[in-house]
């Protein structure tokens, strides 16, 4: 993997941040990208030489589009994305519904992952392939009633990468999603005393790095890899949908 070339999205701080140290220690250039300016370039300063900085609202397509760029600018290519910039919604159905609210998280959770790929796949195959993970959510595999929008848009994020996966084939990319339980990073802050209060373990980030690493460097493609505290991280195994019936007797 060394002298590859990745794009991180949401690297300011918790996986992303993470993932960035990571892969600069493997030697991996990394185009590190956040709305979060100060974070953003701390994770740079943090990970040292081979790392840049850029601040991209992944909700925009043209700013997705600019971060590629800027990677191949500076860089000369890519071969990883790690889209994972995302956010809860903040919002509920009813009478307490917040239009801007659910739009900000549809555009960060579900079109920076849409606009995302949308970027990164011309570069990817001008290099002859790469390899793309998104950061869903167990969230995506499972009822979330305490924000159903969040769980909405994790959803589509699961079902966007298993479609993705066998048709991005023989452009020798390959896609796959991470689905972590609750982890140690700023987006349980509001719920963590709770959490911790029912018994429930928090994952260390590095838990989801570990699988993150392992997406990345497989050769694995439309795989929804749950994470999950005291268990071994694998593919979420589907059920087949119930097929059709033979039509009646006449």
């Amino acid at each position: 993997m060394s002298e590859h070339v990745a794009l991180v999205t949401g690297a300011a701080s918790g996986f992303g941040r993470a993932l960035t140290q990571t892969l600069a220690r493997r030697g991996v250039h990394v185009l590190a990208v956040d709305v979060d300016e100060e974070g953003g370039r701390a994770t740079v300063a943090d990970a040292g030489e081979g790392t840049r900085f850029v601040r991209c609202d992944v909700s925009d397509p043209e700013q997705n589009h600019a971060a590629v760029a800027a990677a191949v600018d500076a860089f000369g290519g890519l071969d990883l994305a790690f889209l994972n910039a995302g956010i809860v919604s903040g919002t509920w159905p009813g009478e307490s519904f917040d239009l801007e609210a659910y739009r900000r998280a549809m555009g960060v959770n579900l079109d920076g992952v849409v606009f995302g790929i949308n970027a990164v796949l011309p570069a990817m195959k001008a290099r002859g392939g790469g390899s793309i993970v998104a950061t869903a959510s167990l969230a995506g595999l499972t009822p979330v009633p305490m924000d159903p929008f969040y769980a909405a848009n994790k959803h589509a994020v699961v079902g966007l990468v298993r479609s993705l996966g066998p048709a991005l084939v023989a452009d020798g990319i390959r896609i796959n999603a991470v689905c972590p339980g609750f982890a140690e990073t700023a987006i349980i802050a509001p719920i963590r005393e709770g959490l911790t209060g029912q018994g429930l373990p928090i994952i260390p980030v590095q838990d989801v790095i570990d699988t993150v690493m392992t997406l990345l460097d497989g050769d694995m493609s439309g795989e929804c890899w749950f994470v999950q505290a005291g268990r071994e991280s694998q593919p979420f195994g589907f059920r087949r949908i119930p097929g059709p019936r033979g039509a009646p007797a006449a």
